[in-house]
């Protein structure tokens, strides 16, 4: 018995035309087999690589039997852009999110991710037991540390996401500039699926260390305190420096060898500017991250066409 949801498949598409016949073959064949209804909509990024051209040739020779949507990005804009333009776009019960069309996994994982969302989530990301870069652990440690949200985040291959989960998180704001961090604090019920990896795939195309270092700012800044966790360390550092200085100078006045004329109420004073401008500081911060928490950003990608992929044998 096939599932009567209707699925959309959401993937990205950045020069990706040395993987896009095996994850089409991948998706499509397990798509055909389980469920009635599905779609797929492909997100071309500003390809400069024959991934457009891949993608129809594969088409034209192994009809899909549903829709397949080609958005094309009017230039480049990276993955979370264009994705959620992917999403917006799709119009399925559940929406399957590849961020990547390397496939390391075997085909009934998606269905494990399914079968663990009907289980009562809306949200499952499936997860390779790989392992990750240095740099990415680092970042997944600091922000599950200082997140509001209770659940953590970490490097996922691709996810399945309810309807429900897709109003609740677009009622939370237009523009979603981590999609990761927005589906943890939307606070509807959350699951992952770990594997181990096949091997299958050549090594992942990594972003560009611009974008996941401005990705990660914004994360830091929209989900997390860590900025104000670190003005505030470092307001307690001066307001000890200011209490060893007043100290200092209270003692000065019993001690026999004298600074020089100046030094102590100097640095003392300086110590006491610091803490004050940092507390200041502290404040400001705070009082930012409540209006980013009350007026989120609009939507922020720009699409220059959508194109219908129909095979002419499947008329």
């Amino acid at each position: 018995m096939k599932e009567k949801k209707f699925i959309s498949v959401v993937v990205y598409l950045h020069n990706a035309g040395d993987s896009i016949r095996t994850f089409l073959e991948t998706v499509i064949s397990l798509c055909k087999a389980r469920f009635e209804e599905f779609e797929i909509v492909c997100v071309n990024d500003a390809s400069t690589d024959a991934t457009v051209e891949e993608l129809k040739e594969y088409l034209a020779q192994n009809p899909a039997g549903a829709m397949v949507n080609v958005i094309h990005m009017s230039f480049y804009q990276g993955l979370e852009a264009a994705m959620n333009a992917g999403r917006d776009i799709a119009i399925g019960d559940f929406v399957y999110e590849f961020d990547t069309t390397e496939v390391d996994y075997e085909p009934e994982l998606m269905m494990e991710v399914y079968e663990k969302l009907l289980a009562g989530n809306d949200i499952v990301a499936a997860r390779s037991n790989g392992s990750v870069r240095l740099t990415s652990k680092l970042f997944y440690a600091l922000y599950n540390r200082t997140s509001y949200a209770k659940g953590k985040i970490g490097p996922e291959t691709f996810r399945l996401i309810s309807r429900r989960a897709i109003n609740r998180i677009k009622s939370m704001g237009q523009y979603i500039p981590y999609r990761k961090a927005v589906y943890n604090n939307c606070g509807l019920n959350m699951a992952t699926v770990t594997y181990e990896s096949t091997g299958k795939c050549g090594k992942k195309k990594k972003a560009a260390a611009a974008e996941r270092t401005g990705l990660a700012m914004d994360s830091f800044i929209y989900f997390t305190n860590a900025l104000e966790r670190v003005s505030a360390v470092i307001s307690g550092l001066f307001l000890l420096l200011t209490v060893g200085m007043g100290i200092w100078l209270v003692a000065d006045f019993f001690n026999a060898d004298k600074p020089v004329e100046g030094w102590l109420s100097t640095m003392g004073f300086l110590a006491l500017g610091f803490f004050g401008v940092f507390v200041l500081l502290t404040i400001i911060l705070k009082y930012l991250s409540v209006l980013l928490n009350l007026v989120f950003k609009q939507q922020r990608y720009l699409i220059s066409d959508i194109e219908k992929v129909v095979n002419p044998n499947e008329h």
